[in-house]
């Protein structure tokens, strides 16, 4: 099976604040990645979300990663698949379409 994904892949565990619409619903979970690339993230939620969903997650990337202290991160996107896995949770996967860097003093919207 030829490998499509066309950025690299990191194993990381980051702290999350995954935040979306569904079906008019608006969800709020935090969670934890599980791997992050310049193009994409994937973590588990209690629930799955519909392809297409939009998403917005924030992250702390750590000190070890920017060498200039944490640095909180803003990531808008779209669910591109969400599957059961083990316990319960179910693993999202999600394309970043944009994203910026937030100040300290700002809060997620």
């Amino acid at each position: 099976m030829k490998e499509r994904r066309l950025s690299r892949r990191f194993l990381m565990r980051l702290p999350l604040t995954v935040r979306w619409t569904d079906e008019n619903v608006v969800g709020e979970a935090s969670t934890e990645s599980r791997e992050v690339s310049s193009r994409g993230i994937y973590f588990h939620l209690p629930k799955g979300l519909r392809s297409g969903s939009p998403v917005e997650i924030v992250m702390t990337l750590p000190h070890e990663l920017t060498q200039a202290g944490p640095v909180r991160v803003r990531c808008l996107g779209r669910v591109l698949r969400s599957s059961p896995e083990n316990a319960g949770e179910i693993g999202v996967a999600a394309a970043i379409e944009r994203y910026e860097f937030m100040r300290s003093n700002e809060t997620a919207a």
